[in-house]
């Protein structure tokens, strides 16, 4: 896990306080690894540290931190949970959890690339950074998080993968549900009209719109992930085409084998060569899942996950 700085600012935006709740340590069976996180906000929550009566009892916590001045000069501690004991969990072994408050002031400067802070209020932070950064590029660098001698470190880096999803109908919500608490993936969310959207957003979620919207494929990172799935196969078709004009990732196309025929013919006539069309992957997710929206979903978060552990190994492998 990392510090993800850009979800802290937007929350820090729209709330001006919030709490962040780490899992520093676990001794046998716990729910979440150390390095685990979720966001408390006053109305709800971003994450989670593996729920059951440590996350219901964490989420009290940190809640009447931030809508209470009741210590308010205490801004980072720690708790300890023995599972089985303590919360009455199965898992029965024992957790450290880390409570942080966090506002404007408080958060790194974007070109760190480390965030290194104490919760200890008695240690001196600017005494042990260089031994604590020494530490992380030890033991820390695979995990993004070290938590040692009362200091955390976290990295800031956040190793998302840009995830553009076309098209905001059933599937496309449905993608969202799924793939939006997942820290693998930065997503920005794209239709013609802001009417297409639900109510509800989630705040690590970004929306784009324009009646033409697959002209908004210029503004994507080259390292882009794209789904496309929108209401009209002639906006399908275009956004195909915009995405094969520049450099991509991945990209999955929802549809039939007779939609994919049709469009790989229509690409080539478009200019593209056959080798940069079978870029696309068409039809997407598991077919032996079914048809319906969340199946759809749930087998295209396997496939992006598969494709982002491979990814990762990949790079370890090489490093």
């Amino acid at each position: 896990m990392t510090f993800d700085l850009g979800l802290a600012h937007r929350l820090i935006d729209r709330y001006g306080r919030v709490c962040r709740v780490c899992v520093l340590q676990t001794r046998g069976s716990a729910p979440r690894d150390a390095g685990t996180d979720m966001w408390i906000t006053p109305d709800g929550q971003i994450g989670t540290i593996g729920g059951g009566q440590l996350e219901y009892s964490a989420c009290d916590t940190a809640r009447a931190a931030i809508t209470t001045q009741i210590d308010s000069d205490r801004t980072r501690w720690t708790n300890a949970h023995a599972l089985g004991p303590d919360m009455g969990q199965c898992c029965g072994g024992h957790v450290i959890l880390g409570y942080e408050i966090l506002d404007a002031a408080s958060l790194p400067s974007a070109n760190q690339d480390l965030f290194i802070r104490s919760f200890d209020a008695h240690q001196d932070v600017n005494q042990d950074t260089q031994t604590s950064r020494a530490h992380y590029v030890a033991h820390g660098q695979t995990v993004g998080f070290l938590f040692r001698d009362g200091m955390v470190i976290d990295a800031l880096q956040r190793a998302a993968r840009p995830l553009w999803i076309w098209g905001a109908g059933h599937v496309g919500r449905a993608m969202v549900d799924i793939l939006s608490p997942l820290p693998e993936f930065d997503i920005t969310w794209v239709d013609t009209d802001p009417s297409r959207f639900p109510a509800d957003i989630p705040d690590t979620v970004d929306i784009l719109y324009a009646p033409q919207c697959h002209d908004l494929a210029k503004h994507a990172p080259q390292q882009a992930n794209h789904l496309i799935l929108t209401y009209s196969h002639h906006l399908d078709l275009m956004i195909c085409d915009a995405v094969l004009r520049r450099s991509f990732h991945w990209a999955g196309l929802i549809g039939s084998d007779t939609k994919w025929a049709r469009f790989r013919n229509r690409l080539a006539h478009l200019g593209h060569e056959a080798a940069q069309i079978q870029r696309i992957t068409c039809p997407i997710g598991r077919r032996d899942f079914g048809k319906h929206p969340f199946a759809i979903a749930i087998g295209m978060a396997n496939c992006l996950l598969e494709m982002e552990t491979a990814h990762h190994l990949g790079k370890e492998k090489t490093a």
